[in-house]
């Protein structure tokens, strides 16, 4: 296989080459670095790469197979690792200079799961400043004048250049869901607690959420079966049965899916019209499968995630700004100077109201199979605007520790756009059977006109 033909790989696509012989770790990670070196320069998704260092584990990896040894679902794939997730051989930054040259010389739960599933992990992405809103220097490889989004700013970036096949990133209010949709590439927040956190910066212990960014739904279900195990170590960590989320997504729906079409308080305000619209056509070829549904309440659930986001963040970031304000942002310490003032009634209530607010949307999946909304406003924001757009479409679900998918099914003028499904909780495999569902229709569509 040449050089293109490798970068092109999934991550699915490319551990079955492997396994098959059609490739060796070495030549696949050779091509991806290879890649990194000569488009890097312009994107700017990565913080870390150690070229020998990765090759050595993809050698390492092709002498175990040629052993005849048994290997894991992942076996010499790279990925790519946010840098807030800890890495046993790489500093985690954060994106912040007070942890420059963090090393824990440990790896965080997922990171360890994903090396004993046999992937190779190539190197540590950017992240927005302590993964909140403050731009990086990570440019939107679809067009590179605008932002990917943030805080999984290199994630998303780097797979959707192709300098690697998937990448992890973390979620606290639209972190991965935002950034796939800018960039064009899939991004899935499962069930919060689904994947440990342990080993992961922590912003808001009510809502972080690691996540996958990749180029396909079976990937995507492929690289969270990988990480999805209850960790003692981490108190929202559940016990599950054997992950089987590849193999639910993979299958056929026993019955077409029906779509509850959530405008949430945010349209109106928020979404370009031309996403808009672009939604009503959507909306207007599903036909009888998409229902628009109104939820009242919304509008408090979306202040719920607010408060609780800003008043989690100055509890864990408050900290670092005790010790001085100079070497953080004007932005973030605005931010936590806001965290700071929230009344500690209202943060009660916004984490007391979560669940009484579910079961209200938990009735809606008696009738439909998922909730489909945008997953950003609309296309990416332009670097000059000095923002990284804005979470509003996502973080409301991110409250309520639903499983969401971006899939990248939608352009506007040429640039990408996400459409967001959200499933009930626990219910990952139906939900990316969903997506893949969607995909396959909305493909279907398009080849015939």
């Amino acid at each position: 296989m040449n050089t293109a033909d490798l970068i092109a790989l999934t991550a699915t696509e490319a551990a079955a080459a492997i396994r098959d012989g059609r490739t060796t770790s070495e030549a696949l990670v050779t091509a991806f670095l290879d890649r990194i070196e000569a488009r890097d320069g312009e994107i700017g998704a990565w913080v870390r790469v150690d070229r020998e260092h990765a090759l050595d584990q993809a050698r390492r990896a092709d002498t175990v197979r040629g052993f005849g040894n048994g290997i894991g679902p992942l076996h010499g794939v790279p990925l790519a690792i946010k840098d807030v997730i800890e890495t046993r051989d790489y500093p985690t930054e954060n994106g912040c200079p007070l942890y420059s040259e963090n090393t824990t010389r440990r790896d965080a739960a997922s990171v360890a799961a994903l090396r004993s599933a046999g992937a190779v992990v190539i190197g540590k992405t950017v992240t927005t400043e302590l993964a909140l809103l403050t731009p990086s220097k990570t440019r939107n490889p679809r067009d590179t004048s605008r932002s990917p989004g943030g805080s999984s700013a290199g994630s998303a970036a780097a797979v959707a250049d192709q300098m690697v096949p998937a990448a992890l990133g973390t979620q606290t209010a639209g972190s991965v869901l935002r950034p796939a949709s800018y960039c064009g590439v899939y991004g899935f927040k499962p069930t919060f607690g689904l994947i440990s956190r342990s080993g992961v910066l922590m912003q808001s212990h009510t809502l972080d959420t690691v996540g996958v960014l990749a180029r396909s739904v079976d990937d995507l279900a492929l690289i969270t079966d990988c990480m999805s195990a209850r960790d003692p170590g981490d108190p929202v960590s559940y016990d599950r049965s054997q992950p089987r989320l590849a193999k639910i997504a993979s299958a056929k729906p026993p019955v077409p899916p029906n779509f509850a079409f959530i405008k949430t308080p945010a349209w109106k305000a928020h979404a370009d019209p031309r996403m808009q619209e672009a939604f009503a056509e959507l909306s207007g070829e599903l036909g009888a499968s998409c229902q628009e549904i109104e939820i009242a309440g919304l509008d408090s659930v979306l202040e719920w995630q607010r408060i609780v986001q800003l008043a989690e963040n100055a509890a864990y970031y408050g900290p670092l700004q005790d010790k001085g304000r100079s070497p953080l942002s004007d932005g973030l310490n605005t931010r936590l100077d806001e965290g700071a003032r929230v009344p500690v009634r209202d943060y009660v209530a916004a984490v007391a109201s979560r669940e009484k607010a579910y079961a209200a949307i938990e009735e809606l999946f008696e009738n439909f199979t998922a909730i489909l909304t945008p997953a950003s406003t609309g296309p990416a924001p332009l670097l000059s605007e000095g923002i990284t757009g804005s979470p509003i479409f996502n973080g409301l679900w991110t409250y309520l520790g639903m499983p969401a998918v971006s899939a990248p099914l939608m352009e506007i003028d040429g640039l990408p756009v996400g459409i967001q499904l959200v499933g009930l909780r626990r219910d990952d495999g139906r939900l990316l059977r969903t997506t893949r569902w969607l995909a396959t229709r909305l493909e279907a569509v398009e080849a015939d006109t």
